[in-house]
């Protein structure tokens, strides 16, 4: 028996605010929604703990009291499916990601912070 990547946890001071933008981010759904913890996933496919095969993992946004101090050491990629790469970061950033510095080079991927400063990466070449 082996175990499925099916949730990533994410500490934030806002969870109502961060879940909405990872929701159009990702075109995921509230879920559930408790005292300071908002959990999100995909709205096409069922909680995955007893499904076979892969799962769109659920994001669970924390309230915790500190803020992010420095650059995250796990961090989430996306990649378009419907548009290139540029126009998906012009969204992105509409939505309320920002360009981050991340000591990166010149690289296929553009590097964004969310609305509370986690790094993400755009990717340009993996379509699902």
């Amino acid at each position: 028996m082996t175990s499925k990547f099916t949730e990533l946890a994410i500490d934030c001071a806002d969870p109502g605010a961060l879940a909405r933008f990872w929701c159009a981010v990702l075109d995921y759904e509230v879920r559930e929604e408790d005292d300071g913890i908002v959990m999100i996933g995909s709205p096409a496919v069922p909680e995955g703990k007893d499904r076979r095969g892969p799962v769109p993992p659920m994001l669970t946004f924390a309230r915790v009291p500190e803020g992010k101090s420095a650059k995250n050491r796990l961090h989430i990629d996306v990649n378009p499916t419907d548009r290139e790469q540029d126009e998906e970061v012009r969204r992105l950033l509409d939505l309320g990601a920002r360009h981050a510095d991340v000591g990166e080079g010149d690289e296929s991927w553009v590097v964004l912070a969310d609305p509370e400063g986690n790094e993400f990466c755009v990717l340009a070449s993996r379509h699902p």
